[in-house]
């Protein structure tokens, strides 16, 4: 089996578990000292992957925010800001999204194999578009990101994207924040959708840290053994 990226899943859901509201009004979620905390976060990852519904309807950045975090980075010997990266199975993306334009990042889209070539006619010009299979295989997608350098793989969604990661256990850490009020409403997304989760009743998952961060929390998980080793680097 070839070597994948460590990675870690980022998300912000509501008491009752959701990820936004019903309608297109972007849901904040979380507070200004959490954004703060993730734009930590993205600043010591070597690329973010979201799905493409989440390119469409949050139009992201994507992009590490505090200049002093930049040139940190630059320091290192790495570019200011991780490789931008998204699944699609339709390849229905905007190449004048802030996922394309915004930074000078690169920015790579794993599509399915049929809509290839619709998708270089289409994003060719502003992304590095990749064949991910039929459909596309995530764990095909974080092998060839490891491939291009990639070490440290930051998942910011949306619930698609962190089902798929979940249930195929290709994630080995989990930061989940949970604000301080319900959606209500099961016409929004969820953190995750139905599958066959490997942390169960009989396998639960390792609780790693708790944070409160004004009025939201922060629940670490640890989900794979190579968090231990990640976590005692980052000490």
């Amino acid at each position: 089996m070839r070597e994948r990226p460590y990675v870690l899943l980022s998300c912000s859901m509501s008491i009752d578990g959701y990820l936004d509201g019903a309608t297109d009004e972007r849901l904040l979620l979380s507070n200004a000292a959490d954004f703060d905390r993730v734009d930590a976060v993205r600043a010591s990852c070597d690329a973010i992957l979201v799905g493409a519904r989440t390119v469409r309807r949050d139009n992201p950045r994507l992009m590490v925010r505090t200049q002093s975090r930049r040139d940190a980075r630059t320091a290192r010997g790495v570019p200011e800001c991780p490789i931008k990266v998204t699944v699609t199975e339709k390849a229905k993306l905007d190449p004048g999204a802030a996922f394309f334009t915004a930074g000078d990042a690169e920015k790579i889209v794993y599509c399915a194999s049929p809509r290839v070539e619709h998708a270089r006619a289409q994003l060719g010009g502003v992304a590095t578009v990749v064949d991910g299979g039929m459909p596309v295989d995530l764990r095909q997608v974080t092998e060839d990101l490891y491939d291009r350098g990639v070490g440290r793989l930051m998942v910011e969604g949306g619930g698609t994207i962190h089902t798929q990661f979940l249930t195929a256990d290709l994630a080995d850490e989990l930061h989940l924040v949970v604000a301080p009020f319900f959606v209500g409403d099961s016409r929004a997304s969820r953190f995750v959708n139905d599958g066959d989760f490997p942390w169960n009743p009989g396998r639960r998952a390792k609780l790693a840290d708790v944070r409160q961060i004004g009025d939201v929390v922060l629940l670490r998980y640890a989900l794979s053994p190579r968090f231990d080793s990640a976590d005692q680097e980052e000490r």
